[in-house]
């Protein structure tokens, strides 16, 4: 039963982060058809694997194998990559590059993703999902995980049920929209909004004043040097 339980969080864990099975087989070093014996239970669980897991995504251990605690006890970190920004303009495919900051301004969401706003396009293995868009933010609340002006490739949530406690979102709210680490509240009906930058106090805001959630899956560095 224990081994049951830990896959269940194991397939959890591949679906929130959009994850193919052989992606998610990548990321952690195993290979593709031994994690599927595992999810299929043709092969009992290892501590190598648990292990390979925790180390590789920063998943708490006591949530892994136990249920308890959360599925990143401690923030979790994000993939950095430094791209020249004359590359962006020339690259035809990949994840469309969008001209907007997703933390600043009041254009509506329908607007956001609009195809006239794409400015051009990054292609990188690291992202894989082909909901993903990439976005510029602004303001120190989250550096120096996110510096102001940097770029971040983005998924939407398509059921805000399910929140991945501790990992980095753009939260959108009817007046603010903020790039924080959502942190679990004793009340199940709050969420907790928590900076990088400890100069910034933490935000204790209701999950119905939500009106969307993007889940940040990698940090760009736009090198404009030529």
């Amino acid at each position: 039963m224990a081994d049951q339980e830990i896959i269940s969080r194991i397939k959890y864990l591949i679906k929130e982060m959009n994850y193919r099975q052989a992606d998610f087989a990548k990321k952690i070093g195993v290979d593709t058809s031994n994690l599927s014996k595992y999810m299929n239970g043709r092969l009992p669980l290892s501590d190598s694997l648990i292990n390979r897991i925790v180390v590789n995504l920063g998943v708490s251990k006591e949530w892994l194998e136990k249920g308890t605690d959360i599925p990143f006890a401690k923030h979790a970190s994000l993939p950095v990559t430094t791209v020249p920004a004359c590359d962006v303009e020339t690259i035809s495919m990949g994840t469309p590059v969008y001209d907007i900051d997703v933390t600043a301004g009041s254009m509506p969401r329908a607007r956001m993703f609009a195809d006239d706003l794409v400015v051009g396009h990054i292609n990188l293995p690291d992202i894989i999902s082909e909901n993903c868009r990439i976005v510029r933010v602004s303001g120190d609340s989250m550096s120096p995980v996110i510096r102001s002006g940097d770029y971040i490739a983005v998924r939407e949530l398509t059921n805000m049920q399910y929140i991945f406690w501790g990992q980095i979102y753009v939260v959108l709210l009817d007046d603010l929209r903020l790039v924080k680490y959502v942190r679990r509240h004793d009340d199940p009906n709050m969420v907790i909004l928590r900076s990088e930058n400890p100069n910034y106090d933490d935000m204790e805001i209701s999950r119905a004043d939500i009106r969307e959630l993007m889940m940040v899956q990698h940090v760009l560095h736009l090198d404009t040097r030529n």
